[in-house]
């Protein structure tokens, strides 16, 4: 007999006639994630998705390369879920920007190209 932690925080009792699956929901609900937009490269319109694992006062940030701020995205509380924005850059030049999700204690950051 054994345990295994599977994606999302499943969890798995290993037993001499296979396994059985138990739901953590506790696990479940505390992800955070700041996934890639797309499309990337862009011009001018990229999508970023990320999700909240409890309710927090959320950021997205668009950030130069040099680390200038160049728009708040979002800048208010949110539940739980998934959630997705729109990045218009039709005003900026080519490059590479970042993009910062900060909710609580989990911050992160991603690499998107502009071509024009």
């Amino acid at each position: 007999m054994g345990w295994a932690v599977g994606y999302g925080g499943t969890i798995c009792k290993m037993t001499g006639s296979g396994a059985t699956s138990v739901d953590n929901q506790n696990e479940m609900s505390m992800v955070f994630e700041l996934k890639q937009n797309y499309p990337n490269p862009f011009n001018p319109v990229t999508i970023i998705q990320y999700t909240i694992g409890s309710k927090q006062t959320v950021k997205v940030k668009v950030y130069d390369i040099i680390g200038n701020e160049i728009v708040t995205l979002v800048n208010n509380e949110q539940s739980e879920g998934k959630y997705e924005v729109k990045f218009d850059g039709s005003l900026l030049s080519s490059g590479i920007y970042f993009y910062k999700l900060q909710a609580g204690d989990f911050t992160q950051l991603r690499k998107m190209i502009l071509l024009k």
